[in-house]
């Protein structure tokens, strides 16, 4: 087996001595959503988690650790950041802002500890993947572990 070029999310977890696993996929083929990662990896879509940056009318900035499958519920999102109004960052901003582009931003390691929110629905779970900081690689992770690392709060976000 060939040795893992660690990215910035996995240096961080291995300073931390946390445990996960990690999972590579082909994206040669253009497909590279969480659903067909996890249908790849013959892991189920439910544990595969997706990470959304957002931005409140306060110009803060806010991280939401969701199932691939779901939708981020915006009223929500600002009612647990406390804010007015908050929305989706656009996409050719994540890369200056998180070190991370579409597809491959990871909850962990990035440029900044923005204030991140993971799902209620992850509390079901043993272990929930997420991207482990670039495409065609994923993490699993306890998401009690995963909330500890990125001092996340647990809060049900999804429509």
């Amino acid at each position: 087996m060939s040795k893992i070029k660690k990215t910035n999310a996995l240096r961080i977890l291995d300073r931390g001595k946390v445990d996960y696993i990690v999972y590579s996929y082909d994206t040669s083929d253009g497909k590279n959503d969480g659903i067909s990662a996890a249908l790849k990896n013959g892991k189920e879509p439910s544990i595969v988690f997706k990470t959304l940056i957002t931005q409140g009318n306060s110009k803060e900035f806010y991280v939401f650790v969701i199932p691939v499958s779901g939708a981020l519920d915006l009223k929500k999102a600002a009612l647990v950041t406390n804010e007015k109004k908050i929305e989706m960052i656009p996409v050719k901003n994540l890369l200056n802002l998180t070190g991370y582009v579409k597809g491959g931003c990871s909850p962990v390691g990035m440029k900044k500890l923005f204030k991140t929110f993971i799902d209620l629905s992850s509390n079901k779970l043993d272990g929930i993947i997420v991207s482990a900081g670039k495409l065609g690689m994923h993490i699993e992770i306890d998401p009690e572990t995963l909330a500890k690392v990125v001092n996340a709060e647990f809060q049900d976000v999804l429509k």
